[in-house]
């Protein structure tokens, strides 16, 4: 048997027999080694320790304490989950257990539904089979063995998954002790390493492969981490999650709601519509001073016009589409950027009028499932902050560093200074030419580039390789929140495609025609989402700046009401938005009502503070009182309600 040569982290060469595994190799070079791996990469790719490497290769070894071992720790829990449902319930069907973002789920074909005692019993199931440290095992079956074993134990979703798999491809059967499922692999060596740093947390409905007209299915959900320190951090954070919700900040705040016959859309109510044309009025303020002008484009279009922008190809299963009675067919904008095409090219242009920079708070709609609507987060219909500059190909670097500057410094007026920057490349369904992916992509690295070094390591930067846009690549900005949960927010993407597809063009310094390049941007991303994030973010405890209901004025006794009126009017007439509290009730009541509510400010007033024109000042969360006069209070409060770009003009 010839040999081939593995070539170790630090470059040193290692000449082995064909055929050799990496538990071979490891236990080689030191016994310890041997005992602290759990897997090994082959030229960066994850693989089983007990493969045999057939070719020469890269090698690493990799420990269970090792960034790469987490997703393995995470796949064998799922298979665990799956042996320990088995035992308790004899006769379930497994389907298929993916990882997933902090852990993994397992879909299971079961007669009685699970319960919330049953978690506790899977769990406890799962560590007593992950003590026996069983060895995992992976052996290659034909496609006829796999089916006629899971035929016989009643496996009918796994025999399908066996049809689904292309021929000629490797049928790979893992089994932990007596336990066995079909699986792609890899994994560690055996149960043991998962280690205690796990919980099964919740179960739901699902549908086998994700089509609703598809049989019923039940998902059990489970977190995994390297230790049990991880894990109740992750626990910890949850539980700050759950505190934070911005769907119960809504209720308690009084902000929007939701409701069944129109799924997917806002509700918005007094408090929250001033919180949400808060956050607009502030864009608007930054644009204009960055010199963008405020266009409105129509929200239904013909579906000609969506043919042309490639939306109707590569985006019509998420359009909501009508037809009128002369047979016309007309879409819903799910995007701004066809009718900021439509405004630029009314009207000759010239290189001179270039860049052109056109924003709107354009109102856009968007099909997703109903399972996949969470508050907020996740709607139909929703505005963003959106915008378009028109711009040569010269232009482009300037642009995406100014677009940049102006993102980055929005998020720091709204407290999001821990920023990572994602160049998302070309996805496999995309129109235009490579050649103008190639310029876009390649202008875009090299500003990725100078945006890292500028920042001296304070942005993080990487690329998403295939998270692109149809039409073009684009920068994500991922802001991590109070928590530590991260948020994609804003988006700028370089478009070749879309101006040509429309026949823009401006008039050249040569008085020849050219195509702009288009840069789409938005800050907020989705205004609604963005109101979500920063709730959670703040806990409801918004600026006074951006608060809808600022202060309260509540009075102590009845023969306070009198000044508490006048304070209110005084008030009003500095600019702050104010309520009155007149109601017979204790103020420590009062107090406690407008707490959960969020109200930033309450002054409180007596007999004593009417008598002496005073305000006794109370802070959210805070026990402290600062006694001062209506006119100090006045000024400090219109003071500290000045909006953050309001000190920079």
């Amino acid at each position: 048997m010839s040999d081939i040569t593995l070539t170790m982290p630090d470059g040193a060469k290692r000449a082995v027999p064909s055929g050799t595994s990496g538990a071979d190799v490891a236990r080689a070079i030191s016994p310890s080694l041997l005992k602290r791996t759990v897997a090994m990469t082959l030229d960066g790719v994850l693989s089983d320790l007990a493969d045999p490497i057939a070719k020469d290769a890269s090698i690493k070894f990799i420990a269970r304490t090792d960034p790469e071992a987490l997703e393995l720790i995470r796949h064998d829990c799922a298979h665990v989950c799956a042996e320990a449902v088995q035992d308790l319930w004899p006769g379930t069907q497994v389907t298929i257990g993916p990882v997933i973002e902090h852990g993994f789920f397992y879909d299971f074909a079961k007669v009685e539904p699970f319960t919330p005692d049953d978690l506790a019993k899977i769990e406890k199931r799962m560590g007593e089979i992950i003590a026996k440290n069983a060895p995992f095992k992976k052996v290659v079956w034909s496609r006829d063995k796999a089916k006629e074993y899971f035929k016989a134990k009643g496996e009918h979703f796994k025999v399908e998954l066996v049809d689904a798999i292309p021929a000629g491809e490797d049928l790979k059967i893992y089994s932990q002790g007596t336990w066995l499922d079909l699986c792609r692999g890899p994994h560690m060596t055996s149960t043991g390493p998962i280690g205690k740093g796990f919980k099964i947390t919740r179960f739901s409905g699902s549908y086998w492969r994700g089509d609703a007209k598809g049989p019923q299915l039940q998902r059990i959900y489970g977190v995994a981490f390297a230790d049990e320190k991880e894990l109740a951090a992750h626990l910890h954070q949850l539980e700050e999650a759950e505190k934070r919700d911005h769907r119960k900040l809504g209720r308690e705040m009084d902000l929007f709601h939701f409701q069944e016959d129109a799924p997917g859309t806002v509700f918005w109510h007094p408090s929250g519509w001033q919180l949400f044309q808060g956050l607009i009025n502030y864009m608007r303020r930054r644009c204009t001073r960055e010199g963008y002008v405020e266009v409105n484009s129509p929200q239904l279009m013909e579906r000609t016009l969506w043919e042309t922008s490639g939306h109707w190809e590569t985006y019509h299963a998420n359009m909501f589409v009508t037809e009128t009675e002369d047979a016309r067919v007309f879409a819903l904008k799910p995007m701004n950027c066809p009718g900021h095409v439509q405004i630029y090219k009314h009207g000759l242009k010239s290189y001179r009028d270039l860049p052109m920079k056109i924003a709107e708070f354009g109102c856009v709609h968007r099909y997703e499932p109903s399972g996949a609507l969470h508050g907020l987060m996740r709607v139909r219909a929703f505005t963003q902050d959106d915008a378009h500059i028109f711009c040569t190909e010269d232009q482009i670097a300037e642009q995406c560093l100014d677009i940049n500057r102006f993102m980055l410094s929005i998020y720091k007026d709204f407290g999001f200074e821990d920023v990572h920057i994602k160049l998302a490349t070309r996805p496999e369904k995309r129109v235009g030419a490579d050649h103008l992916w190639d310029k876009a992509e390649t202008a875009m690295k090299a500003v990725l580039d100078q945006i890292a070094q500028s920042s001296n390591g304070r942005i993080k930067t990487s690329i998403a390789e295939g998270d692109g846009a149809f039409y073009g690549p684009k920068f994500e900005y991922h802001l991590r929140d109070a928590i530590g949960r991260t948020w994609q927010c804003g988006t700028t993407q370089v478009d070749f495609n879309l101006p040509s597809r429309f026949g823009a063009f401006f008039i050249g310094a040569d008085s020849e025609k050219h195509t702009p390049v288009m840069i789409h941007r938005a800050m907020f991303g989705s205004l609604e989402r963005f109101t979500g994030i920063y709730l959670e973010n703040t806990a409801g405890h918004l600026p006074l700046w951006l608060a809808p209901v600022q202060a309260v004025v509540a009075t102590i006794v009845s023969e306070a009401d009198t000044y508490a009126n006048e304070a209110v009017k005084l008030l009003r007439r500095a600019g702050l938005r104010v309520e009155t509290d007149l109601r017979n009730e204790k103020i420590n009541y009062k107090v406690r009502e407008h707490s959960l509510k969020k109200a930033p400010v309450m002054l409180v007033v007596g007999k004593r503070e009417a008598e002496e024109r005073k305000v006794s000042i109370r802070r959210l969360g805070s026990q402290d009182q600062t006694v001062v006069s209506l006119d100090e209070a006045i000024a400090a409060l219109k003071a500290e309600a000045t909006p953050p770009d309001m000190f920079e003009a």
